[in-house]
């Protein structure tokens, strides 16, 4: 795994293993239910990845977009690909709502709805919230 997907806590953060892309959730969470998508790759420009990489993100992204729809009941998705300070390959998953979802007895508010998400105004997670969310997450996953 590269740095960038070790930096954002893999394989703590670890929801989905594919061929050529981890979901992972971002410890950092924007909006309930906000995840990395990250290119198992040294790749640090989009157009570098294999023809795999981009043939398998379809299902990366159908499934993703079906489990959060799911769990989150999202207005929209933001995919975000900054790679400003992790230089590999991934994209910023923000699912994008009016108002707030409730997880555990947690509020997480799209602040910023309808305008561009605000990357810092995040909730961090503790360790458990990390392990209990991804938990949570996964299970919106097919198998």
């Amino acid at each position: 795994m590269n740095d960038t997907i070790k930096k954002f806590g893999y394989p703590a953060t670890l929801v989905k293993d594919y061929d050529h892309w981890v979901v992972l959730l971002r410890p950092a969470q924007v909006t309930l239910g906000s995840l990395i998508v990250a290119a198992k790759s040294d790749a640090t420009d989009f157009g570098d990845l294999s023809a795999d990489h981009f043939t398998e993100l379809k299902s990366v992204t159908t499934e993703v977009s079906s489990a959060l729809q799911h769990l989150v009941s999202h207005q929209k998705l933001n995919w975000l690909m900054l790679m400003m300070v992790d230089p590999h390959v991934h994209f910023h998953l923000i699912p994008r709502y009016e108002g707030s979802r409730n997880w555990k007895e947690q509020d997480f508010a799209d602040r910023a709805w309808p305008g561009p998400p605000v990357l810092s105004d995040a909730v961090k997670l503790s360790d458990d919230q990390i392990t209990d969310m991804a938990a949570w997450v996964k299970s919106g996953f097919p198998d």
